[in-house]
């Protein structure tokens, strides 16, 4: 199985290639559309600032090449956010893949979220066998509010969409890679859809 990482400078890169490594994966690192293209599977990593972020997609040409992607994408995190419409970090357009803009927690709340919290409300085969009120572990100030390509929701002063859905694309506002036996579990189920 081919597996690619997008590479766009964005943080947590090594963390996810070790995590699949220990899956017995070796994740290929590209910038390159036509490798991104031919992959058995992308990931479409993020920890960073979404207007920069996007603006490094759009330096490579990856911002139109993600949306037409059809093999099974996973959005971690940023990358996640970067695949909604809008993202009021930076003010910056999304992918449009998912019909969702991301805002920030308000000021009544700690921000960054750091820690563990739970997923609820689990849906979709990507989250089979992932106990309902697992521990996942976030780092974020913005996120995903309620909609229907939700398939997860955690509660940090509300609930919100902390996983999404739409045909072969997935996203995930906690990191897998840092999650544990729970988080393997669901890269491990990426890895079959």
């Amino acid at each position: 199985m081919k597996l690619v990482i997008i590479n766009y400078g964005a943080g947590n890169i090594q963390s996810i290639k070790f995590a699949f490594k220990r899956l017995g994966i070796d994740a290929v690192l590209s910038d390159d559309a036509e490798e991104i293209k031919a992959a058995d599977k992308v990931i479409f990593p993020g920890v960073g600032e979404a207007s920069s972020a996007m603006a490094k997609l759009k330096a490579t040409g990856l911002d139109k090449i993600i949306p037409t992607l059809k093999q099974p994408v996973l959005g971690i995190c940023l990358g996640m956010q970067l695949m909604c419409n809008h993202s009021t970090e930076g003010d910056t357009t999304g992918l449009g893949i998912f019909n969702v803009d991301v805002i920030k927690f308000s000021k009544e709340v700690k921000v960054p979220q750091i820690g563990w919290n739970e997923i609820t409300n689990l849906q979709s085969e990507f989250l089979t066998s992932i106990p309902e009120n697992s521990h996942m572990y976030l780092v974020h100030s913005f996120y995903a509010p309620k909609c229907a390509e939700m398939i997860a929701t955690t509660h940090y002063e509300l609930d919100y969409a902390s996983a999404l859905q739409k045909e072969n694309f997935y996203g995930v506002q906690f990191h897998p890679e840092k999650s544990g036996v729970v988080g393997e579990q669901i890269l491990k189920n990426f890895l079959s859809l």
